[in-house]
């Protein structure tokens, strides 16, 4: 038992060797879903003041607020990256986020202004983009360990924790508060 243990750490230990001489193609990668997330989280600066504005709910209005600093601090946290990979900062359109704030766009056009339901939307579209920034940390931070930048993954670990903490406080928003507040639109309807 204590063999195959050894020869499993043994394996795992020469595996990661072998990333640390690691495939360019790993790293071009790796700078390329770089360069996708910069763009999203800079897009989303712009993004989120226009989906506070549209909200009705304060408490909506002060997490979407305070996640547009967090945005900006996040901006700033991969140009770290980017300077830790001796790079440039470069943005490269990011689709999904493209696709993401386009359905948040037109949730707020089809829904009432100044509705509970208006906010309901806005909370889903909010968590999709949270989930695509959760995946996307999630994977980058697991891609920086593999390629051994432990301080390039410490900073896009500390992300991808304030990303989940946002995904969460929206939960709570939509279940504590603005899901009953829409419920109750409906039944006056």
């Amino acid at each position: 038992m204590q063999k195959t243990t050894t020869r499993k750490a043994t394996a795992s230990k020469s595996k990661k060797a072998e990333a640390t001489n690691t495939d360019p193609m790993l790293k071009e990668f790796f700078h390329d879903e770089l360069k996708d997330i910069y763009w999203a989280e800079k897009h989303l600066t712009k993004a989120l003041p226009k989906l506070a504005k549209a909200t009705t709910s304060d408490t909506l209005k002060e997490a979407l607020t305070s996640h547009l600093e967090e945005t900006k601090t996040h901006v700033a946290r991969l140009e770290q990256v980017f300077e830790l990979l001796g790079a440039k900062a470069q943005a490269k359109k990011c689709e999904a986020m493209e696709g993401l704030s386009k359905e948040a766009d037109s949730i707020v056009e089809d829904t009432e202004e100044g509705t509970a339901t208006r906010d309901v939307g806005i909370i889903m579209a909010c968590q999709k983009v949270e989930h695509y920034e959760i995946a996307t940390y999630g994977g980058l931070t697991q891609l920086a360990k593999t390629l051994q930048l432990e301080d390039i993954a410490a900073l896009l670990e500390s992300t991808l924790t304030e990303e989940k903490a946002a995904d969460e406080k929206l939960s709570d928003i939509a279940e504590n508060d603005v899901n009953y507040a829409a419920a109750e639109e409906e039944e006056e309807a």
